[in-house]
């Protein structure tokens, strides 16, 4: 069966490739499995068919036969298992050690990038405001530090490319523009890097034509 994955029939990121299915999208890029995209609205969402795969009513859900996922890092990891060798290794330290990144990317360094979007645009008004942005932007510096320090002159960040450098650079890209990610000059290379593969090309331009089409909607 070809797997169906849920997405936002009009993205609050504009076409910014910054939605959580753009990972699920990449990864099922990079394997090469075909896959059907089901949008709905922000209302949909919270209704009953969509909570029955989610229960907290997000998005992605991914189907796929008899299984039904949500978490874009479980959806990730997931795909990775079904297709050894292109996004985990198959030898079994270099394969821990490639989980061990994707959590790391998801519990360590996305949370503090996350907030610091949310705040941006959601607390610009409240007294706390640049107090809480300059806490946040202190610990996100910390984070970026120790992981060019870990990426070092390395193109990726557990040999070659995978999982956790799919999942790392969706991250990463939320801080472009700000000027937190250009005081490492590594890794706005490795993004740009990631940013090249056809793989992350194909799903960047399917999610950037459903936010087109929505506009013209």
């Amino acid at each position: 069966m070809t797997p169906v994955i849920t997405a936002f029939e009009r993205s609050p990121d504009r076409g910014r490739g910054l939605a959580r299915d753009m990972r699920v999208r990449w990864a099922l890029e990079e394997v090469g499995q075909p896959y059907d995209v089901r949008l709905l609205s922000f209302e949909a969402m919270k209704q009953p068919a969509h909570e029955a795969l989610n229960p907290f009513g997000q998005i992605p859900t991914y189907e796929d036969g008899d299984l039904t996922l949500f978490e874009s890092g479980a959806i990730v990891l997931h795909i990775a298992e079904r297709h050894p060798g292109v996004l985990l290794p198959t030898e079994a330290n270099a394969r821990t050690r490639g989980i061990m990144w994707m959590f790391a990317a998801l519990n360590t360094i996305e949370p503090p990038i996350f907030d610091y979007s949310l705040v941006k645009i959601l607390e610009r008004d409240q007294p706390w405001f640049e107090a809480r942005v300059a806490a946040l932007e202190a610990l996100i510096r910390r984070r970026l530090e120790s992981l060019s320090r870990h990426l070092g002159a390395a193109g990726w960040l557990n040999g070659d490319f995978g999982a956790a450098d799919l999942l790392l650079v969706t991250v990463l890209r939320r801080l472009l523009g700000s000027g937190l990610l250009e005081e490492t000059p590594n890794l706005p290379d490795y993004v740009a890097r990631a940013e090249a593969r056809p793989a992350y090309q194909r799903a960047f331009a399917d999610q950037l034509a459903v936010f087109e089409a929505a506009s013209k909607g």
